[in-house]
């Protein structure tokens, strides 16, 4: 077989480059480069290509999920148990890749036979300092950190399969061109997508699995995202792509990798659960991985999850699974035993490591992400405006009608933004939930900047006024609840003027209350025409939207991002304020 080395590392200059290779190693890959391989096969940098003999590996794997380029400490960090008082929690703020780097350097120290894996979504829905440069920095920062391997989430695939491609193998990107302070190398790390097949060629469009020998005895890391992706992204993006069942991918490829000599099986996963208890804990889990780890063959021994934001410590099936939190707030540290004379694992356990404020600043990363700083802070510091309260999309802050805060200004902002005639005569908007990343923080000084405008709508999403019947309004509104997952409900946000109720007694298909629909107080009829402003994500169906995709195009707007900041200067100096949450009613009790 032959091999050929890895594309290098994009850095921020030739003795920055020099630094990392000697201190991350050596990665390289089996097969062709274009197109990209089924399989990758990587040797640990202390790995021996010896026959195994008797005895045992120890193997230790650092692992990752939904970073969503947050390279500086995200807001709201993690909520831990106070240790004064357990019933209570204390928020600490966690992550930042500066201090993520340190923290891997250290855990790495401890075994010379490790791994740095990922379960996807490390892009995507990112701060502006990563969106501004099409998740570059971010990608370029993971490299340096010494990623290996990452299966593709949902959120890779935001900008559609050639951006997947493009950011795996680096290039200018073909709008926007390089906005960076050095030429994008592309990914150091390599993703895989065993279960996203072009239908064309009926392949997998990125590499199924990678192999890495420690010490000689060969571990199968299987990487894939959710079948559920193409409900979560914009069907243009991925045309031509199918997402296979995981477990059935799972199970084709372990007796392939068993052909080659592998007996021992990692699985990176972009789905998840929803845990109760602490960040190492797992008293109970329910959600799609539970199903999908019972349904494995029995030879997968660690199962990385993502997907979910949720950090848990699990047996599953007598299986270990793990996941950690969100947005680099900690690092999942795996230990593996491995049998030599058998190449099977023998043991799995895991500890969900915070990665704390304390902790010391890589300089490497620190250099790195002061270099894209340059550039984008002017950007990001910008006031817009003024806030008299904090927003949220969750909490307190988001009603048991679906509303919230955060949600309900975005729609407003909408509305406002294409309200004139000249701009679509929009008279309701609605806005997806999943679209509003985060809410708006207060400021001692009331200020908002365009930073944090960002940091709500990260996806640069379109404005699109259609003209829809009040028919095809109800039919959009029983869209929130999925016939293919009781327990899912993505509530659309709402703009003032519009309100409706729901009971969730009601069958599927019909839980709106009849004759509760209404615009400026007037109830709306099933052969009413109303327009009605959303974005171009909901335009072409996404979330399973699909009623808006029978909609009739009026006019196409600005982005999300711009009405929001328009929004915001519209006020001048007035401090912007929460909204009542009355607009969606649940009549039933939850």
């Amino acid at each position: 077989m032959n091999r050929s080395s890895v594309r290098p590392l994009g850095a921020l200059s030739m003795l920055l480059s020099a630094a990392l290779l000697a201190a991350c190693g050596s990665l390289s890959s089996s097969g062709p480069q274009a197109p990209l391989p089924p399989s990758l096969e990587t040797s640990a940098a202390a790995a021996k290509t010896a026959t195994p003999t008797s005895g045992s590996v120890a193997v230790k794997v650092l692992a990752i999920n939904d970073f969503h380029g947050n390279l500086l400490p995200p807001a709201g960090g993690i909520k831990l148990p106070d240790p004064q008082n357990p019933d209570k929690t204390i928020t600490l703020e966690a992550g930042g890749a500066e201090r993520m780097a340190t923290v891997v350097a250290q855990i790495k120290a401890k075994n010379p036979n490790h791994v740095f894996v990922a379960a996807g979504d490390l892009v995507g829905a990112s701060p502006l300092l990563s969106a501004l440069f099409h998740d570059e920095s971010t990608i370029e920062s993971l490299g340096m950190m010494g990623l290996d391997i990452s299966s593709v989430g949902n959120h890779e695939f935001d900008q559609g399969i050639d951006e997947l491609l493009r950011k795996q193998r680096g290039g200018c990107h073909p709008k926007d061109g390089c906005k960076g302070p050095t030429e994008f190398k592309g990914a150091k790390y390599q993703y895989l997508a065993a279960s996203t097949i072009d239908e064309k060629t009926g392949q997998s469009v990125l590499p199924a699995y990678a192999i890495k020998r420690f010490d000689g005895v060969p571990v199968g890391f299987i990487g894939l995202s959710l079948k559920g992706t193409p409900e979560l992204v914009s069907p243009t993006g991925i045309k031509g792509l199918r997402f296979d069942d995981e477990a059935q991918t799972i199970n084709r490829l372990v007796p392939e990798l068993e052909r080659q000599g592998v007996h021992a099986f990692v699985v990176l996963i972009h789905e998840g659960g929803y845990p109760s208890g602490g960040i190492n804990d797992c008293p109970e889990i329910s959600g799609p991985i539970v199903d999908i780890v019972k349904q494995l063959d029995k030879r997968v021994g660690l199962i990385v999850s993502g997907h979910t934001h949720r950090a848990y410590n699990c047996r599953i099936d007598g299986r270990l699974v793990t996941s950690g939190d969100k947005y680099g707030t900690l690092i999942t540290e795996i230990d593996l035993t491995l049998d030599r004379a058998t190449g099977t694992m023998t043991e799995a356990r895991a500890n969900n490591v915070v990665v704390r404020p304390e902790t010391a600043k890589d300089p490497r990363q620190t250099l790195l992400i002061s270099s894209y700083q340059h550039v984008a802070q002017p950007l990001i510091e910008r006031q817009v405006g003024f806030l008299a309260q904090a927003l949220s999309k969750e909490g307190d802050d988001r009603n048991e009608g679906g509303g919230s805060t955060m949600g309900q200004l975005v729609a407003d902002a909408m509305l406002a933004a294409t309200r004139a005639s000249e701009n679509g005569g929009a008279q309701v908007a609605f806005q997806n939930i999943g679209g509003v990343r985060t809410g708006l923080i207060h400021r001692a000084d009331d200020t908002v900047t365009f930073g944090d405008l960002f940091a709500a709508l990260p996806f640069s999403n379109a404005l699109v006024v259609v003209e829809m019947t009040g028919t095809q309004l109800q039919a959009v509104l029983e869209e929130q609840w999925w016939a293919s997952d009781a327990k899912k409900f993505l509530p659309l946000q709402t703009s003032q003027g519009f309100s409706y109720r729901w009971d969730k007694r009601r069958p599927l298909g019909s839980r709106v209350v009849p004759g509760s629909m209404t615009l400026n107080g007037r109830a709306i009829a099933p052969d009413q025409k109303v327009r009605v402003v959303i974005n171009n994500f909901l335009q072409v169906g996404g979330d399973s939207f699909n009623t808006f995709t029978t909609a009739r195009l009026v006019q196409t707007g600005p982005m999300d991002v711009d009405a929001l900041e328009a929004y915001f200067k519209a006020h001048g100096t007035q401090r912007v304020k929460a909204t009542a949450l009355d607009r969606v009613v649940r009549v039933d009790t939850p």
